[in-house]
């Protein structure tokens, strides 16, 4: 069976629907990026709306979060304002059988690192076409690089078997700047032997500040599938 646009669009809003309705009243909770996450953050502004939900904060892991939470009511709080982050909230480009992901897609991957490593309970939510059996296979490694540091990060890169593109913006002349301020250079490797060994290797060369491979931060998984022709969810913990 072939899948449409339309049906990736509604699978994306079941899964981001069934994530929103785990967060309870309370919550400190960690808004994510990306097209899936963006429907988790407008079911929790209808369930505040509604009455379902009081006193929740959100903190977001870039500008597009903010947005989207400041539009649909979520009040929004720094890590400054908070001491906990009860629940996060997001997607990722690939998600491996150990839960394992790659992400990054957005160029939030620093910030999301950040606020999805501090949650109790971190909930990834993804469509099937992100599961593979190999990290890597479908997905570069994004790397948030300091602009001085992108000529000897690409060398470094390129000695550890990487091949490094400077992401360039789409509609916008020039490489893409992240919500830092940052470049991003998109690594591809031909296998991911040890993704926690590269995760340290990457951020121990000087410029980077932060890379797309999450180890050991996943909690439960909400995949959205078709079975039968149907959509539905499925969980991974």
């Amino acid at each position: 069976m072939s899948i449409s646009a339309e049906d990736i669009k509604k699978l994306k809003q079941e899964v981001g629907i069934a994530a929103a309705q785990r967060v309870k009243s309370g919550m400190v909770v960690g808004l994510g990026t990306g097209s899936t996450t963006a429907f988790a953050i407008e079911e929790l502004g209808r369930r505040l709306a509604a009455g379902e939900l009081t006193d929740i904060v959100g903190i977001p892991t870039s500008f597009q979060a903010s947005v989207l939470g400041k539009k649909y009511g979520i009040p929004i709080r720094s890590l400054d304002d908070v001491d906990r982050v009860d629940v996060a909230i997001d997607g990722a480009d690939e998600v491996d059988p150990h839960k394992t992901l790659i992400k990054g897609g957005g160029a939030a991957h620093t910030r999301e690192k950040v606020v999805d490593s501090l949650a109790t309970l971190f909930i990834v939510v993804v469509d099937e076409s992100k599961l593979v059996d190999k990290l890597g296979s479908t997905f570069a490694v994004p790397l948030e690089v300091l602009p001085m540091a992108i000529s000897p990060v690409t060398r470094a890169v390129e000695k550890l078997g990487g091949k490094p593109d400077l992401r360039m913006g789409i509609k916008k002349d020039g490489p893409v700047i992240t919500d830092q301020g940052n470049m991003v250079l998109d690594v591809t490797f031909e296998a991911i032997a040890d993704a926690a060994e590269l995760e340290k290797t990457l951020n121990n060369i000087p410029g980077v500040v932060e890379n797309g491979l999450f180890v050991g931060v996943t909690d439960l998984i909400l995949v959205g599938e078709f079975k039968d022709g149907k959509p539905q969810i499925r969980e991974i913990s």
